[in-house]
């Protein structure tokens, strides 16, 4: 059997990670309406397994010793709790949450307002200086979010409050989940940092909603199945992935095609879960999809 060149190989890495990740917010949902799946419970296996399988990868295919050493560093120790805590399960947590109150394709076109608000927050600590890229960026995130939500009607929105509420908070805790990350990604492998945030993640959120009290012995097949994609398709698979891709792709092809998140999310949703989508919320959709491709396509123009 021939190999694939490394490229192609990259290439159906990215889209396939960038799918299920996609996917994997539609099989939530799935489990949350039709299984009354609680959400504190799945987010807790979510993490816990995905995390502890993450690390093992790191364990058995990259440097074993990473796992540990970052623990050896008090400084390191601490920002690895905070990015776990408020970065990792604040991710998880709140872009389940708004899954649960609204839908898949809403949570997770919210979820992607991160890189506006990162703009926004820059701007804001005068890190940055206005100029057109972001005024683009930011204006496709605010129309795209605005149809999105009313589906052009002014009157009434178009999708349940507390999702609103809870996809926003998603974006704000991507966003501080990708700035809080760098000094970590530049001294460790990033299978350790986000196998670890998503253990510790899971270890904290068990405190609320403990994994053993739930009897999956009622689980029925479907059930199971639905859960396995989530946390092993949809969460661990979707990040080694991702960052396999990295090796024979540039971060730019990578940021580009991981856009299938979304769309996935989307078509899924509405094609799958029959979730009625109007017409400006497919222009929304298009507005913050082109957001991405954008915020690609000129980084990779300037770098």
């Amino acid at each position: 059997m021939r190999k694939l060149p490394a490229k192609s190989a990259g290439l159906l890495l990215v889209i396939s990670g960038a799918t299920f990740w996609g996917v994997g917010g539609t099989v939530s949902q799935k489990l949350f309406q039709d299984y009354q799946i609680d959400v504190n419970w799945l987010v807790t296996i979510r993490l816990l397994i995905a995390g502890v399988l993450l690390l093992l990868v790191q364990y058995f295919k990259k440097d074993r010793n990473q796992i540990f050493r970052i623990w050896k560093k008090k400084t390191t120790a601490i920002q690895l709790i905070i990015f776990g805590l408020l970065g990792m399960l604040g991710v998880q947590y709140t872009y389940m949450a708004s899954i649960h109150h609204g839908n898949a394709a809403v949570a997770t076109l919210l979820q992607y307002l991160a890189p506006a608000m990162i703009i926004i927050y820059l701007l804001l600590r005068r890190q940055t200086v206005l100029n057109v890229r972001d005024m683009i960026t930011v204006s496709l995130a605010l129309i795209g979010c605005f149809f999105l939500l009313t589906n052009g009607s002014i009157a009434q929105l178009s999708v349940p409050g507390p999702a609103i509420v809870w996809g926003v908070l998603s974006g704000v805790a991507l966003a501080f989940y990708t700035l809080y990350a760098v000094p970590l990604l530049r001294q460790y492998d990033s299978l350790v940092v986000v196998g670890w945030a998503m253990a510790i993640g899971g270890f904290a959120l068990s405190f609320i909603h403990a994994p053993w009290e739930v009897d999956v012995s009622e689980f029925s097949a479907e059930v199971y199945a639905y859960l396995v994609f989530v946390i092993i398709l949809g969460t661990m698979i979707a990040f080694w992935f991702y960052i396999e891709s990295l090796q024979s792709l540039s971060p730019q092809e990578t940021s580009l095609l991981g856009s299938l998140e979304p769309l996935s999310a989307v078509l899924t949703t509405v094609v799958w879960l029959k979730e009625p989508f109007g017409m400006f919320q497919w222009a929304g959709t298009a507005c913050i999809i082109v957001m991405t491709f954008f915020l690609a396509l000129t980084k990779e123009a300037s770098s």
